[in-house]
C-alpha cells in the first residue's frame, strides 16, 4: 500500500472529529434535548389556512435536525407554518453529525418522513427546504421516488446540485488512485457529491426538474464549499435561480451562514413557500 494511501484512511475520522472541536456548544446542545425545543417538530401541528402546507427541513451534510435550523425553523414556526426536519444519512458510530451515508438511502429516508409528516397534519402536499445536500438529495426523491406527488415546493440553500469541484481540489482527485474508493467506502455522500460523480449523472439525466414541483435555488458568490456557486442552479420550467448579492450587495454569507442564520436568505426563503404574499427582499430584510 502508498504510503499516502494509508494517510487518507483516517481522512473521515479527522473531519469529524475536527467538527467536535468547531462545533461543541452545538453537540452539547443536540445531546442534551434531542427534540427541539422552540416549537417545531410538533406532530399535534395543524396546517393553517393561510400555510396550509407542512416545511420539511433537510440539514446538509455533516449536519443534523436541530443544529442545522436553530435559525430557519423558529423564524418559519413565528410565522405560522407547521415546521418538521428529520436526521438522514447516518453512518454507525457517528453521533450528530449526519447526511454522511449514500445519497440514495437519504432520499429513501426522506420519503417515509413525508409520509409520516402528511399522515400527521393531514395535509396532501409538504414543502422542502434544504440546505447544501439537503437542498439537493429532496431531487432524487422527487424524480426516482414518486415524491413529486407529495411535494408542492423544493427551495434549496447553497445546493449541491451539480456537485462541487470544491475550489478545484477534485480535479485532483484522478491523480490519486484509491481516494475515490476511499471516499465512497468510508463518507459516500462525499463521493456522490463531487462533480462528475455516477449519483449526479444519474440525478440530472433527462433534465433537473420533474413537472408540478416549484422550485427555489438561493446562492451566495462566496460559497466555499459548493464551486463554482453557479453550478447550484437549476434549469426548467418553474425554476428560480436567486443570488443573494443581487438582493443586497452587503451580504457576505458564505455556504455555513446563508443556512445557520443570512436573515435575508429566510425572508427569501418565506417567499418562495408563499409566493402569493411575497415582499421585496433587501438589505432591509435582515430587520425583518
Amino acid at each position: 500500500m502508498l504510503p499516502w494511501r494509508r494517510l487518507l484512511r483516517p481522512l473521515t475520522a479527522l473531519l469529524l472529529t475536527a467538527a467536535v472541536a468547531l462545533f461543541p456548544a452545538a453537540t452539547a446542545a443536540h445531546a442534551a434535548d434531542a427534540r427541539p425545543s422552540a416549537g417545531w417538530n410538533d406532530f399535534g401541528c395543524r396546517p393553517s389556512a393561510a400555510h396550509p402546507r407542512p416545511v420539511v427541513l433537510v440539514h446538509g451534510t455533516f449536519g443534523n435536525s436541530v443544529d442545522n435550523w436553530l435559525g430557519l425553523a423558529p423564524y418559519l414556526k413565528n410565522r405560522g407554518y407547521c415546521v418538521f426536519s428529520l436526521d438522514y444519512g447516518q453512518l454507525p458510530g457517528v453521533p450528530f453529525f449526519h447526511g454522511l451515508g449514500p445519497v440514495e438511502k437519504s432520499a429513501e429516508q426522506l420519503d417515509a418522513y413525508v409520509d409520516r409528516v402528511l399522515a400527521a397534519t393531514g395535509a396532501a402536499e409538504t414543502d422542502i427546504v434544504g440546505h447544501s445536500q439537503g437542498g439537493m438529495m429532496p431531487r432524487y426523491y422527487l424524480k426516482f421516488l414518486g415524491g413529486a406527488a407529495e411535494v408542492n415546493a423544493l427551495v434549496g440553500i447553497a445546493p449541491s446540485n451539480h456537485g462541487t469541484t470544491l475550489l478545484g481540489l477534485t480535479h485532483l482527485l484522478p491523480y490519486f488512485p484509491g481516494v475515490g474508493h476511499l471516499l465512497n467506502e468510508n463518507t459516500p455522500a462525499l463521493a456522490d457529491q463531487v462533480a462528475g460523480s455516477g449519483f449526479l449523472a444519474k440525478l440530472n439525466a433527462g433534465g433537473d426538474t420533474v413537472p408540478g414541483v416549484r422550485y427555489t435555488v438561493l446562492a451566495t458568490r462566496y460559497d466555499q464549499v459548493v464551486t463554482p456557486y453557479r453550478s447550484q442552479y437549476l434549469s426548467g420550467p418553474g425554476v428560480r435561480n436567486v443570488l443573494l448579492q443581487d438582493l443586497c450587495p452587503l451580504d457576505l454569507s458564505e455556504h455555513l451562514a446563508i443556512g445557520l442564520f443570512d436573515r435575508i436568505a429566510f425572508h427569501e426563503v418565506a417567499n418562495a413557500l408563499d409566493p402569493a404574499r411575497a415582499r421585496p427582499t433587501t438589505c432591509a430584510s435582515v430587520l425583518g
